[in-house]
């Protein structure tokens, strides 16, 4: 995201990201804030003391950012249109997978609730987004996923692939180039014990891939079938 970009219009972005950083009841720090958004520590501690004044965010020094509970709904109401955004430029408008999250991020800028809910509806309401995340109420309800991150399998659990959170284009672009995608099936062949790659077998084809990478990955577990050497040294 640019420095210059529009006070309504970066505001809106630091909530949307405060809320996908978060991690149960610990604050968001500043620097991981500014490293996600591409900017400096010094303009995102900037913008989050206009947000404070603003009641959307609550700020501890030394540890980070909470949304308070007005901020929350905002970033929900942004997370809304972003991924009916990209249900419309993936499904009807048939862009790549891994191309509409970046332009998405543009459009939940370019309308309000009558655009978005005008949308919404000739989209059939829509539940998930195409990469797999729930899409947000009217209301700020978000309906909770069950499922674990792909870096918590074992070698020989097979698993389907239900999300990839959080997007980034460089993330979406990886995967897509190893066809890892919602709805399809992996098996964890192998986990190296130094440095942590994953061997994988998507839809019987073998790709490699990092740990990083494994984290943004949701999956649900089929099944259970160990590989007996990985047991045991």
């Amino acid at each position: 995201m640019s420095e210059r970009t529009a006070p309504g219009e970066s505001a809106e972005m630091y909530l949307k990201t405060i809320y996908e950083l978060a991690a149960a009841e610990a604050p968001v720090p500043i620097a991981g804030l500014a490293q996600r958004l591409g900017i400096s520590p010094v303009s995102a501690t900037e913008m989050v003391h206009r947000m404070e004044d603003q009641a959307l965010v609550e700020h501890e020094p030394y540890r980070g950012v909470h949304l308070t509970e007005g901020g929350r709904l905002k970033a929900l109401a942004v997370l809304r249109r972003h991924r009916l955004w990209e249900c419309f430029l993936h499904d009807r408008l048939g862009l790549p997978w891994e191309e509409v999250h970046g332009l998405a991020c543009l459009l939940e800028h370019a309308v309000g609730p009558h655009v978005t809910e005008a949308l919404a509806v000739q989209l059939g309401q829509p539940k998930t987004c195409p990469h797999g995340n729930p899409i947000p109420t009217t209301l700020g309800e978000l309906p909770p996923q069950r499922a674990t991150h792909l870096d918590e399998l074992v070698p020989g659990q097979e698993a389907e692939v239900v999300a990839i959170q959080p997007e980034s284009e460089l993330v979406l672009q990886h995967l897509a180039e190893r066809g890892i995608k919602p709805g399809r099936r992996l098996t964890v062949l192998q986990v190296e014990p130094f440095d942590d790659l994953r061997r994988l077998s998507v839809d019987e084809q073998e790709t490699v891939i990092g740990v990083e990478l494994a984290r943004h990955i949701l999956v649900r577990p089929i099944h259970t079938r160990r590989i007996q050497d990985q047991e045991r040294p």
